[in-house]
């Protein structure tokens, strides 16, 4: 129940940002510019006012009869001796230290906007809280240097960096406002909790009776009031705005690390003691009696006593609240006055302004150091000396703790130039390791090496993803131990990479190549190994592979769905074509391809199409499969075909039973001699359906063996199905998507876009598509080049790219139309186009982004199998612009002109020539 009242209230303060902020804000003005008048004052003032009337304003302020408490309180100077000096700058100094290591500790998280965040909510808090100490209290300027620390010093940011965290999560407004509510339902209860026994704890000292122990108790106090109240008000406000503006602003890159953050989440969750919270339950109304006994029962006498002591000294000094500008001066230079504690205070910041700034970083020249130690070690072939970026000669590295080597001691001697390097490796329960090495990622793939250097330079382990630490090779049988075992120093984390290289050498099932990455649980580590692995067989240097990246890339959507014996991924250029009018819709086609002029070409045929717009059809022919299988005789082979084609409907049931969205469509059983090739065809919805048809085919194929059992199953596929080759049944009976798309080009627009007229093209089309692919015996070749952006869209949206054999099947057609037949009447038809967008490369990152572009990402949730069939008519509009350009290019004889200035660049022409790979050219191509 507390828990969603908490969730509600950070649902309407993220949701409510500017109206939280202006609130709060309004609060705090009004605290700036009313007056609060002494009691004492007034009394003092009114002169004729009765005793009950003095009485019933000093009640509140029995133990703080004085509210300017530095200087209105006898004695109060007096207390602050050197002793109070000392123990005051021990809070200040340790405040300032508390803070910066909070800052530090969220610096860490490695988020500008966790640290940005953080900073304004101390910087709103203090001024929140300096508001309340100055006029809510009746303090004055002077108290602020004590009161500032304590809020310092009992202001808590961790709370603060896991809420920010979680915002950062969320990919869009909604899932920020949500994550800041869930946040506050874990959060909220046990910091209220907290805040209410803190203060109560701490305000026992108020009751003490010691002026100074009760303005210091006073402090603490409020400072934990401000930072609940801004923490639970204006920090959930202020997370949900800037992140909210920053989006509207320009994309934010974040790192987001998942796991990571709903794991603190956890942690947040379940590390509240219930023990504990039980005595804080507990303890709260023993410390409320303990507050109500001893502030409300009061002696009217001791009230009394209080007034006459004071009221003399009120009179002497009227303005006992410090508003006359004179007092106020004064107070001021006083306040900056420097004295001991201040110059230690002021050192003390100086010192860690100076420690962030020039000396935070040197942790990772450190690492840098021995991290490059530890590479020449490894590449023990190269001689040449080791140079760090500053340019100092790294001759010596002695006494290098190496944690997790069991629990012994030992020393190797590591040849390193012509200087020798000593590692020292000593008991791991010792003590703390003096440093660990850390092996990790760069910002830039393409310039990724396996050692951590790059071309000389060092590369910045700050950005590093997993931690690898310094060991010495332990004999394979200890290796093969630990790899086995579930215990918690157990399993391939705990080994090094020359270790676990040394267990794939040796051959067996313990950690086969190419199954490195579910051995180790960790598949960029495992990739990195295999690619060391292949260039030592290859007798290839490890720089020949340095320009094919392979980090940085989610290699869960690649595992076990696209590609297997992973060495890295290859960049394509991706380029848009349009926009593209299509049935009234407008569509930005990506295509990725390596063919320069390509995109430009398919760019122009779309400006040319888009005058008028593509109208499209398209039909689910379905995908298909035919199996072959033989009879022992010819008499039981068309006793088969009879029977499959006399029962199909209980063959469709079987089939239908392997998938949610595979329906068999047709049965063709084809004879030849004994044998029957049996091509089912079906339904597949978005997915482009091969490995559904598959699964669907053996399972019909057992329902025929159980009415056959002499039929012998000779293949799941007899190539009459056909996939990935020419073939006359997919040109005349269709595969997948039967595409057919039309449009009319004005005149004007054949003139001014394309340089030719209608005549000329329906000339050449005919001569060229029609003829010239008739002489050459084509099948489905009755086009320019529609293989061309085929291929580039496949590759663009996670298609199969060797269904482009199938998919590029097109007649291109041309006629003169209008009325002085100058217009362009165009159509492509395409009877086999296969495409998904579900399944296969699909899922894949940057395809599913290119889909998205289309708006036909994943399966149609209303229609399944309308995505498909959209991405289809894309595909074969496209592939008109691509025609209609190249075929205005070939009259104008414009094609070899296109290609000298897009395709043949000075880099292009240059890569013709030996090449001496290095990973700063590798970045530059890149």
């Amino acid at each position: 129940m507390i828990g969603r009242l908490f969730r509600a209230h950070g649902e309407f303060c993220a949701s409510h940002p500017w109206e939280v902020i202006v609130a709060l804000l309004t609060v705090t003005a009004c605290m700036l510019t009313v007056d609060k008048q002494q009691h004492f004052t007034a009394a003092g003032d009114s002169g004729g006012q009765t005793s009950a009337t003095s009485t019933s304003s000093t009640a509140p302020n029995r133990y703080r009869p004085c509210r300017g408490w530095t200087r209105s309180c006898d004695g109060l100077e007096a207390e602050y001796n050197a002793a109070d000096v000392i123990v005051m700058t021990i809070v200040r100094c340790t405040a300032v230290l508390y803070c910066y290591y909070q800052f530090c500790s969220l610096h860490k998280l490695g988020s500008k906007y966790i640290l940005g965040i953080a900073g304004l909510f101390t910087v709103f808090s203090s001024f929140i809280f300096t508001t309340t100490i100055i006029k809510f209290l009746g303090s004055d300027i002077s108290d602020l240097k004590d009161a500032l620390f304590f809020l310092f010093l009992l202001i808590d940011l961790s709370n603060s960096g896991t809420l920010a965290q979680l915002a950062l999560l969320g990919s869009n407004q909604a899932e920020v406002t949500n994550n800041i509510a869930r946040g506050l339902e874990v959060l909220g209860p046990a910091i209220s909790l907290d805040t209410v026994v803190e203060t109560l704890v701490i305000g026992v000292g108020t009751l003490s009776g010691v002026q100074r122990l009760e303005i210091l108790c006073t402090f603490a106090v409020m400072s934990v009031i401000v930072n609940y109240i801004v923490f639970m008000t204006f920090y959930p406000a202020c997370l949900s705005l800037i992140l909210d503006l920053s989006r509207s602003g320009k994309d934010m890159s974040l790192v987001r690390e998942e796991s990571i953050l709903l794991k603190a989440l956890s942690d947040e969750e379940q590390k509240t003691n219930p023990v504990v919270q039980r005595v804080k339950i507990i303890m709260t109304p023993g410390l409320m009696i303990v507050h109500i006994y001893s502030r409300m029962v009061f002696s009217t006498n001791d009230y009394d006593t209080v007034e006459k002591t004071l009221t003399p000294k009120l009179q002497m000094n009227p303005n006992n609240n410090g508003t006359e500008s004179t007092e106020f001066t004064d107070l001021l230079i006083k306040w900056l006055t420097m004295s001991a504690d201040q110059i230690v205070i002021l050192i003390l910041l100086i010192a860690l302004v100076i420690k962030f700034i020039f000396f935070e970083n040197r942790e990772d020249l450190h690492d840098q150091i021995r991290q490059t130690t530890v590479s020449i070690a490894a590449k023990s072939s190269q001689t040449q000396p080791l140079e760090t970026e500053t340019g100092c000669l790294i001759k010596r590295a002695r006494h290098i703790s190496i944690a997790g080597v069991n629990t012994r001691s030992h020393n190797a001697l590591v040849q390193v130039s012509n200087s020798i390097v000593e590692v020292n490796a000593v008991d791991a329960n010792s003590h703390t390791p003096l440093f660990t090495i850390e092996e990790q990622s760069t910002a830039n793939a393409a310039t990724q090496t396996d050692y951590g250097v790059s071309n000389g330079q060092l590369l910045p382990l700050s950005k590093c993803k997993q931690l690898v630490k310094l060991r010495i090779a332990r004999p394979l049988e200890e290796c093969l131990e630990i790899l086995n075992s579930t215990e918690e120093f157990g399993g391939a984390i705990n080994l090094t990479d020359e270790e676990i290289i040394n267990i794939v050498k040796t051959g067996g099932q313990h950690c086969p190549l190419h199954k490195i990455e579910s051995v180790l649980d960790d598949p960029e580590r495992g990739v990195k190994i295999r690619r060391r692995v292949i260039s030592e067989q290859a007798n290839l240097a490890m720089e020949r592979l340095e320009c094919l990246p392979f980090r940085n890339f989610d290699y869960r959507h690649v595992m076990n769905a696209c590609c297997e014996n992973v060495l890295g991924y290859v960049s394509i250029p991706v380029g848009y074509a349009g926009p593209l009018v299509l049935d009234g819709a407008k569509y930005f086609v990506p295509m990725a391809t390596t063919e320069g002029a390509l995109v430009a070409s398919t760019n122009r045929g779309c400006k040319a199409l888009s005058v008028k717009g593509v109208t499209s059809y398209v039909e689910d022919v379905g995908m298909t499969r035919a199996p072959c299988v033989r009879f022992s005789s010819i008499s039981r082979a068309l006793e088969a075909r009879a029977w499959i084609k006399q029962n199909y409907q209980r063959i469709k049931t079987e089939f239908d039973s392997t998938s949610r969205f595979g329906r068999l469509k047709d049965c063709d059983p084809k004879m030849d001699g004994d044998t029957i090739y049996i091509r089912f065809v079906a339904l597949t919805g978005d997915a482009m359906g091969m490995n559904m048809v598959s699964k669907g085919a053996e399972m019909a194929l057992e329902c025929i063996k159980r009415e056959f059992p002499d039929m012998e199953i000779i293949s799941l596929s007899g190539n009459y199905c056909c996939d990935k080759k020419p073939a006359a049944i997919n040109w005349i009976n269709g595969r997948g998507k039967f595409v057919v798309t039309e449009c009319i080009i004005p005149a004007q627009t054949l003139r001014n876009v394309l340089k030719t007229d209608a005549k000329t093209l329906v000339e050449c089309n005919k001569l060229k598509n029609m003829l010239g692919s008739a002489l050459a015996g084509s099948i489905g070749g009755n086009n320019a080049h529609a293989a061309n952006m085929v291929t580039a869209v496949f590759l663009a949206t996670g298609q199969d790219p060797a269904q482009n054999v199938t998919s590029s099947n097109c007649s291109t057609r041309m006629a003169c139309r209008g009325e002085s037949n100058e217009d362009l009447y165009m159509t492509c038809t395409m009877p086999s186009l296969e495409v998904g967008t579900v399944g296969g490369g699909t899922c894949l990152p940057a395809q599913g982004a290119c889909l998205d572009l289309l708006g036909v990402r994943g399966s149609n949730r209303n229609n399944p199998g309308d995505n498909a069939k959209k991405l289809a008519q894309i595909v074969c509009a496209t592939v008109m612009a691509g025609e209609l350009s190249l075929m205005a290019a070939l009259v104008n004889s414009d094609l070899v002109k296109s290609h000298m200035r897009h395709n043949r660049s000075s880099i292009a022409v240059s890569k013709a020539k030996p090449l001496n790979i290095t990973v700063s050219s590798c970045s530059k191509i890149s």
